[in-house]
């Protein structure tokens, strides 16, 4: 249920952390044949998934990684690549067992560095472009999690767990064996794990060919740096002149820690040992366009970036205390003048990542307008002209990592018909888009054998006579004149974008291999339709929102080749609770309900989901709060509430790791349902989180999930 995650799936699932080589095949790209020329679990599982991409200093080469699953082996392994930057010249680097990832290029690019697990732990290792000469670097006594090279190659920056929480034994020393967990305060669990230990950026000196006089930036310090769960090395950054860090943190524990989002960036001087905090440094001056409420600071701050010539630094900014989906500006400090300004004024969606120009007047960015997520410049001091950023490219796709490649930018490129693919774009084109070029073909072995959904931009009016984009996805060998089951699909979030993302769990083009119409509309909640639309569903869940869903299906269903006898209705996280709650309120229009990690009881889920911050914002507030109207109206549309109203088949799914929203809350879902008589299942996942990242519990999620539909929606020959 974040807006910072979407997207977030693992592709370290699965991985060989630790492991030794075995027997056991080793998991590379599969040569899977596909026979009904439909997209199949199995075949979305075979596929290659492209990781992080490194362009050369010189911009003659990309390094990148892949990551390839084995169901029958019920885990993952993952190579390194390099290719010429114009994509040919392709070679895989590695071909073990062991767990290697985030290329990075060193000394002048004649070396990689990278990250593995072949030593028992995961070190730092060089090796050759060529993936000769592997030499390990690093002997840290524990895990490197991410790492950074000083411009000067004359020190490291590393990632790696602290203890901060103080174990049973360590209390007991004569209870080893005991597996009680004492608490005393808040955010003692996270996502999905107990919260045990933090991590802390380390530097050290780095000769060439070892470390040492390493050093903790937050030692004695109990804060997270990055901060879990989803933060890398992308939250830590060095200055070009290789004298300090600026890193990424949010200085709370406890109950502060779980009501607040407020991280800040801070600057570490090596020199002197001295840190500043850059977000509340009062001899910083604001300089126009900031107001005094958007100058607080007292939101997410993360990824700072240094400019190459050192003036400034920037990093991706939320206004307000709090609210995890508020819009993510793009802050710039003069470090020079001490002057701060916002370089994105104006622009009225999220800026989702960024890099600098090399002239250091500018940035390229990625973000989300209308359903689709592009490239952008802008100029640093644009916004003193009122001039948005420009737009370079266009289509029914979403850029995701953008790096500068010389003349070039390297990006991933996804859309609700192709996995991700690493593409060029050039900053020197002529016409009104950049023309890019496709460098791999990751999948295409798997794309030549199945034939794809025609995916459909659709836009309607809402009840408030709004305008939304709806996608529709179409079956393959789509024939108009007949009638498909159609099935509304309800988006996460609340707040992240229905771009045009591809998901392996949530796939649309494997829901339309199996003759479902799909339905997913930008409903209120969302980023890319601006600032208004995205917040109106903050204290509102049960309301617009769901008229927006519900209008979108009735509108589409309309149609001739639409069964308005055969709607189905599935979600997870927030989606889950839509579902939950159109099975009260759905007035007959479905006849099967799937949810996946849902809200059904709204109070229970007050208190059960550990960051508390969440839950006040977009619930309003606590349910005892009776003078709070905006949260009574929340806790009064409680699914749970409605159970009475119940009368359609549903599914429940489930993981037991999910500590954002626990697993009772499906259990309790399907109780409710068996003891009304209606027709249930329940998929429980002993081991899985807020997804489904193991293969085989992939396949059987899947597989579940079709089981389902088919069983209430198919017409039975």
């Amino acid at each position: 249920m974040s807006a910072m995650i979407i997207a977030a799936t693992s592709c370290n699932s699965g991985s060989n952390a630790g492991q030794e080589t075995s027997d056991a095949p080793l998991i590379g790209r599969s040569d899977i044949q596909v026979e009904t020329e439909r997209m199949t679990p199995e075949a979305l599982w075979a596929m290659g998934r492209i990781g992080g991409v490194s362009p050369s200093p010189d911009g003659k080469q990309v390094a990148y990684t892949v990551s390839y699953y084995s169901v029958a082996q019920n885990k993952s392994n993952t190579e390194i690549f390099v290719m010429d930057a114009d994509g040919s010249s392709n070679m895989q680097l590695t071909h073990t067992s062991w767990h290697e990832g985030q290329p990075t290029w060193i000394k002048g690019g004649k070396k990689l560095a990278y990250l593995s697990n072949e030593s028992g732990s995961n070190q730092i290792w060089e090796m050759n472009p060529d993936g000769t000469g592997r030499i390990q670097l690093t002997q840290y006594d524990g895990d490197i999690e991410g790492f950074a090279f000083s411009p000067d190659e004359k020190r490291l920056l590393f990632i790696s767990q602290i203890k901060t929480i103080p174990a049973t034994a360590d209390r007991y020393p004569d209870l080893p064996q005991a597996s009680g967990i004492i608490v005393d305060d808040l955010m003692y669990k996270h996502w999905d794990e107990w919260v045990k230990t933090a991590p802390h950026p380390f530097v050290a000196d780095f000769d060439g060919k070892g470390i040492n006089n390493v050093k903790d930036i937050l030692e004695g310090e109990p804060y997270e740096s990055p901060m879990k769960p989803f933060g890398g090395i992308e939250q830590l950054a060095w200055s070009p002149s290789s004298d300090k860090i600026a890193y990424t943190c949010r200085k709370k524990t406890g109950l502060e820690y779980a009501l607040s989002t407020d991280s800040d960036i801070y600057l570490y001087d090596l020199q002197t040992g001295k840190t500043t905090n850059l977000c509340k440094d009062t001899a910083i001056k604001k300089m126009a366009p900031l107001k005094m409420e958007e100058d607080k600071n007292e939101g997410y701050d993360i990824n700072p970036q240094f400019s190459p010539d050192g003036k400034y630094i920037a990093w991706q900014s939320m206004a307000r205390n709090g609210y995890e989906s508020d819009r993510n500006r793009l802050y710039v400090v003069d470090l020079e003048k001490k002057e701060k300004f916002c370089a994105d004024a104006g622009f009225d969606t999220n800026v989702d990542s960024y890099v600098w120009n090399p002239a250091s007047d500018g940035f390229y960015l990625t973000a989300t307008w209308h359903g689709t997520e592009q490239v952008y410049s802008l100029g640093l001091r644009d916004w003193q002209e009122g001039k948005m950023p420009m737009k370079l490219t266009d289509g029914m796709h979403d850029y995701g990592s953008i790096a500068l490649c010389g003349e070039r930018l390297i990006a991933t490129r996804h859309s609700m018909s192709q996995a991700d693919e690493i593409y060029s774009l050039p900053l020197k084109f002529e016409g009104q888009y950049a023309e890019p070029t496709q460098l791999t073909q990751e999948n295409k072995h798997i794309y030549d054998q199945v034939e794809m959904g025609h995916v459909e931009e659709r836009w309607i009016k809402t009840t408030d006579n709004k305008d939304m984009l709806v996608w529709v996805i179409y079956p393959p060998k789509f024939d108009p004149k007949k009638k498909y089951p159609t099935l509304l699909y309800c988006e996460g979030g609340p707040q992240s974008p229905l771009s045009q993302f591809w998901s392996f769990r949530w796939n649309f083009q494997l829901m339309a291999a199996n003759d479902y119409i799909v339905v997913a509309p930008c409903r209120r909640g969302m980023p890319g339709f601006g600032t208004e639309w995205n917040e109106a569903i903050s204290g509102d869940y049960g309301g617009q929102c769901m008229r927006d869903l519900l209008k979108a299906i009735d509108e589409v269903s309309k149609e001739p080749f639409v069964d308005r006898e055969r709607l189905g209705c599935v979600g997870a996280s927030f989606g889950g609770f839509t579902v939950y709650w159109m099975a009260g309120h759905h007035n007959h229009r479905f006849k099967a309900f799937i949810a996946h990690d849902g809200i059904f009881n709204m109070e229970m889920q007050y208190l059960e989901t550990e960051e508390k911050w969440f839950a006040n914002w977009d619930m309003g507030g606590a349910y005892w709060e009776k003078g709070n109207q905006t949260a009574q109206r929340t806790f009064a549309n409680s699914p749970h509430r409605f159970v009475d109203k119940w009368d359609t088949p549903i599914l429940c799914i489930h993981g037991e790791k999910d500590y954002r929203i626990l697993a009772n809350q499906a259990m309790a879902a399907f109780d409710a349902a068996k003891m009304r008589g209606i027709p249930a299942e329940l998929l429980i996942f002993p081991d899985e989180n807020h997804w489904v990242l193991k293969p085989q519990n992939g396949v059987l999620w899947q597989r579940t999930f079709f089981a389902w539909l088919d069983r209430w929606l198919k017409i039975k020959e």
